[in-house]
């Protein structure tokens, strides 16, 4: 049976810098509010008691809960309006932030966390899809820039912030500092948002989102837990995480009205430039977790300083990303992908090379180098991943796109700090005096060389797709 249509044919006129100004505030604060613990780690690790693989399901669990959520938000879309939904999520959000105020153990905090996650993870599709909607197409390509320009520039600018606010408070602060802000987005939405999306009122599929659930949460806790459980635990949990997503994109392939349309990856450059954008991601988002651990910990310097050495990578790469897509535009991706992959791989692997003696400042600026080659690599491979599609599919691909971005967030942030986690415990073990803080500031060094030295091989390995993405699209354009 069909779903019902409900709707008007005579397209209405909509306040689009209202509307739009509202979504995208919501989805700063939200991915702002993905990476604002980030550099509160060692505090809560202290005061908590905690070690920094604990530590960081703080983020890795609040981004898993959006990545999941992300799929469902088509569903979302298509059975409420926008106003209702948007709402909705701001209002859990503030319940959310209003108990991690209040929290004072690891539990309480976590379980906060999720119930920010639960309200948060529907704003970057709506936000995306409602650019998309109210925004003519001669003026789509800047609002979509702006909107990407919010995914990247929220959660590079959490720890900077954060780590400024913690120099004179404490860490509940930080949830503190987001109660106006969401109170002016409640207000703005009742005010101004309308309803700018086909009801349809779809049938959801129960059993798609617990395989998805199962599957998801199933691998990033397994790579999460590297170092600190034992192998086969984290192997059994791990398969059977790949198992239920095996059986998820089954399903998807066998429902008439799908959660989350993989088709999609039938085409080969959409398939190669969601992979460069997972591998990209993994690390974008994890660097901004590992280094104020290595410097707040290895260096023993304080929040402050911490958030100060990666600000001017973030700003860098805010300024970038815009000039980025006016050169795209002339010249496509087919030189400009591979050479942001080559520019970054390269710096990736130098950073790998760090030591205590190596200055704060240097680091900075080999994060700046980084930055310059992420800015080059990230949007454009969306751009040439979603070009792929046709207009009837690009909102699913929007979906693949945004859900790939949260998972692989999480996914890179398990990784690496497991990863650091680990050869931190075996360089202790290896050693006969494992307190004295000379071993300890090596042993953090240890950890963080070897995980970004897995990140510059995962980032060579993008460099390698790049190279085949640009052959594919060359023998597209010769066809057309």
């Amino acid at each position: 049976m069909e779903a019902k249509q409900i709707y008007t044919e005579e397209k209405p006129e909509y306040n689009a810098k209202a509307i739009m100004f509202v979504l995208l505030l919501g989805s700063f604060i939200a991915l702002f509010n993905e990476t604002i613990l980030n550099v509160a780690f060692p505090k809560l690790m202290t005061e908590m008691h905690i070690t920094a693989t604990t530590a960081q399901w703080l983020t890795t669990g609040y981004v898993l809960v959006v990545g999941i959520l992300v799929p469902v938000t088509a569903f979302l879309i298509h059975t409420f309006t926008t106003k209702q939904l948007f709402l909705s999520a701001m209002i859990i959000f503030l319940i959310g932030t209003l108990c991690a105020v209040f929290s004072n153990t690891f539990t309480a905090l976590l379980i906060s966390r999720i119930i920010q996650a639960l309200g948060t993870g529907m704003l970057i599709p709506i936000m995306m899809n409602s650019a998309l909607v109210v925004t003519p197409p001669e003026k789509r390509g800047s609002i979509m820039g702006l909107c990407v320009c919010i995914i990247t520039l929220g959660p590079a600018l959490g720890p900077t912030v954060s780590g400024l606010l913690l120099q004179h408070f404490s860490w509940h602060s930080l949830f503190m500092l987001l109660i106006p802000i969401l109170l002016i987005c409640i207000i703005g939405g009742y005010i101004y948002l309308e309803n700018i999306s086909v009801i349809t009122k779809p049938k959801i599929d129960y059993l798609s989102i617990l395989l998805s659930t199962i599957g998801f949460a199933g691998i990033i806790y397994s790579v999460s837990s590297v170092g600190t459980s034992s192998l086969l635990s984290t192997a059994a949990i791990f398969v059977i995480g790949l198992i239920a997503l095996i059986f998820f994109g089954k399903r998807q392939l066998s429902l008439k009205q799908p959660i989350l349309e993989i088709r999609s990856f039938k085409h080969p450059v959409f398939a190669i430039g969601t992979l460069l954008i997972i591998l990209m991601q993994m690390f974008n988002f994890s660097i901004n977790v590992i280094l104020p651990l290595l410097l707040q910990n290895g260096l023993n310097t304080s929040s402050f300083t911490s958030a100060m050495a990666i600000l001017p990578p973030i700003l860098l790469g805010c300024v970038l990303t815009p000039f980025v897509g006016k050169i795209y535009d002339k010249i496509g991706g087919n030189i400009i992908i591979p050479l942001g992959f080559a520019v970054a791989c390269i710096f990736t692997f130098v950073l790998s090379h760090i030591s205590p003696s190596t200055p704060i400042s240097t680091i900075t600026l080999i994060y700046c180098a980084i930055m310059i080659g992420i800015s080059m690599s990230m949007s454009t491979s969306q751009t040439t991943a979603l070009s792929e599609l046709s207009g009837k599919n690009q909102a699913d691909g929007v979906a693949i796109v945004n859900t790939a971005m949260q998972i692989a967030g999480a996914l890179g942030s398990a990784l690496f700090v497991g990863i650091m986690t680990a050869y931190q415990n075996i360089y202790l073990k290896n050693i006969n005096d494992a307190s004295a803080s000379t071993n300890q500031v090596n042993a953090i060094y240890t950890g963080f060389n070897h995980s970004i030295t897995i990140a510059a091989l995962l980032i060579g390995i993008g460099f390698i797709l790049s190279l085949i993405l640009s052959k594919k699209n060359r023998a597209r354009s010769n066809k057309n």
